[in-house]
This record gives structure tokens, sequence and C-alpha cells, in this order.
């Protein structure tokens, strides 16, 4: 249980001060409400980190600074025990190993810290939460900001590991492309894609996942990341006298290039690079416009050995990169027999391939 606060002179001071300064910020917020609210929050939770290690008011000191803010502002909601932990946890969370942070929100160091003042007070709460370490906390407040994330739509992101499979996948990028682009093209791609949406039966084809993403493409959009706009899904190519179909087509706005998506439910082979290659090439010549970059492909696939994908695309002269995807997060022990294993997907299929 907490222990009473101790009410000295120094606490009525420190309050008084307080209520000045949220009265101050109510009238700097019909002009600036976000950086303004943002900014009093670092600086409250800064001062009660320090009231908390430099005075004998003890453990009662957030429940009573709660109740007197509460008594005085009652159209404030942010003044609740749990939103001054949230202060105290924001501050400290972002305050170097040291200790040592300016009280002014300008001279925070590193510089990429001041984005955590761009964002809504909801998000910042969810990312303290939710992140391990400062890297990954700026990485979601930055994609917060590029993409214009709700709230909801973070959680999801943080919740997939986003952080941690962003720029993963296997990749030629650099040796295929220019270095802005190979740079955007590699920060793209995820690896693994998590497909958690998605209910497969328990003999699913590659045609059953294609469909089922598609079918759930508002999703399948969120996972694979900002700026894709989805083209269509068996997109028809002819070269010489023989047709062939591509899976999935995508289109990426910051890339501007076309995105040939190519589905495995097996594991990755070296050939799977070669027809990936051919789909490639043949867009670059039927769809790619003046003003396109070239044209990249993704495979994604059940699994794959990472070294075998290395030399698999270490001669391809077109922009690939492999990835893993993945139905579920976690399975439960007890339903881990139930789902066919590559071998069984591999009887099923009979060994047949789609031109």
């Amino acid at each position: 249980m907490h222990s009473d606060l101790i009410i000295d002179n120094d606490y009525k001071i420190w309050l008084a001060d307080i209520k000045s300064r949220v009265r101050n910020v109510q009238i700097k917020a019909a002009l600036k409400v976000n950086a303004e609210l943002l900014n009093f929050y670092w600086e409250l939770g800064a001062d009660i980190v320090a009231k908390q290690e430099k005075t004998t008011w003890g453990d009662g000191l957030l429940p009573r600074l709660s109740k007197d803010l509460m008594a005085e502002f009652p159209e404030i909601k942010g003044f609740s025990r749990t939103n001054l932990l949230y202060m105290r946890k924001w501050y400290l969370f972002y305050r170097d190993t040291s200790g040592n942070v300016p009280q002014v929100v300008g001279q925070i160091q590193p510089a990429n810290i001041k984005e955590i003042f761009k964002i809504p007070w909801g998000h910042n709460r969810e990312i303290i939460s939710k992140c391990k370490t400062r890297d990954e906390a700026i990485f979601y407040v930055q994609s917060t900001m590029l993409h214009n994330w709700s709230r909801s739509v973070l959680v999801h992101q943080i919740e997939s590991g986003l952080y941690q499979r962003e720029g993963k996948s296997v990749n030629n990028f650099a040796l295929t492309l220019p270095k802005s682009q190979s740079d955007l093209a590699r920060e793209t791609l995820k690896d693994p894609y998590v497909f958690d949406f998605l209910s497969m039966t328990r003999e699913y084809n590659e045609r059953d996942l294609e469909k089922g993403l598609t079918d759930h493409l508002t999703h399948f959009l969120l996972e694979l990341g900002a700026g894709f706009a989805f083209v269509g899904r068996q997109i028809r190519i002819q070269v010489g006298g023989k047709e062939f179909f591509i899976d999935l087509l995508f289109y990426h706005i910051r890339l501007h290039c076309y995105v040939v998506v190519e589905l495995k439910t097996v594991d990755f082979e070296p050939e799977h690079t070669g027809k990936l290659n051919f789909y490639i090439k043949a867009v670059d010549s039927q769809l790619r416009k003046d003003g396109d970059q070239p044209t990249i492909g993704i495979l994604l696939c059940k699994s794959k050995d990472k070294l075998v994908a290395e030399y698999a695309l270490s001669d391809i002269h077109k922009p690939i990169g492999v990835s893993e995807y993945q139905l579920t997060h976690s399975l439960p022990e007890d339903l881990k027999g139930s789902l066919p294993t590559i071998e069984e997907i591999e009887a099923e299929l009979g060994g047949r391939d789609r031109e």
C-alpha cells in the first residue's frame, strides 16, 4: 500500500506552479494542442521523477497529486494516477542512461527523440508500453509520422513485430538497383510476413493462399506496408506463343515500380527465382512505362534456407527478395500436429507447378 503524502510548504509551492502551467497550456492549446500538451507532460514527468528522487514525500505523491489536480481542473481528463504514471514512465524511457536529460524539449539529444512530441499522447503510451528499447520505440514513432497510422494500426504493427521483420529479407537489391532505390526496396520488404488474418484449410495450395490474400486485401496491404497499390491477381502475360499468369501484381507508389509477388506453399528452391526472374523481365518489357523504375520481385515461400537463397540470387540480374510467410504468430502445442508438413503439401500438390 502507498503511504500518505507528507504535505509541506514545498509541495504546496510545487502544486501551485503546476496549476499555473496547466492554465498556460490551456491558453496555448487552441493553437498547438498536441505539442503543448506533450511538452507539459514531459516536464511534469521529469518533475515527478525529480521530486521522488530528492524529497521525502513518500509513495503517496502520485495519488495525492492526481486528486489535487483533478479537483482544480475537473474538465481535464489527463490527471488520473494512471496517466501520471505514464508521464513518469515516458520521461524515464527516453532519458539517457546517465539520467541527464535537459528539461527544455528543444535541447533533447539525439535529435530524433524530438519526434516523440509530434505524435498523439495515446500513441506514445502504446509505444512505451510495448517496446523494449529506445531504438525500437523511435522506429514506431517515425513510422507513425510517415504513414499517419491510427492507434489501432500502430498496435497491430508493434504486436506483429514489424521492427524485427522489416528489411530482413534475403535479396540482391544492392547488386541490381541504384543505391537510393535499393535501400528503400530493402527497407520495404519484411521477413517473415505474417498472415494471421487467414484461416486456411488443412490441404491448401498456392491458389487457395492467393485467393485468401486477395479476399482479405485490406489486411494484406497493411502487412505488405505503406505504398503498395493492388493491380490484380493472375495477370496474363504472353511471351512468344505461350501464356503465363502472374500470381499477384502491385505498383509501389514510393518506389515508382511494379512489384511481382510469387507465392510458394513449399520450401524455397533455386528454380523458383528463375520463374520470378522471367516474370519480372516480362513486366519490364510489356507494362513498364517511362518514369517507372525497374520491376521488383518478391518470392513468398513457406520456409527457406538462407544460404541456398543467397546462392540462388547471386547471379540473378533482376531485383528479387525472398521472404517466408507465417499464418499465425504462435500455435498451441495441441494444434501443431493438425497442420500439414511441407512433405504433406508437396504430396498433395503432386509435384505440380503452375505456369
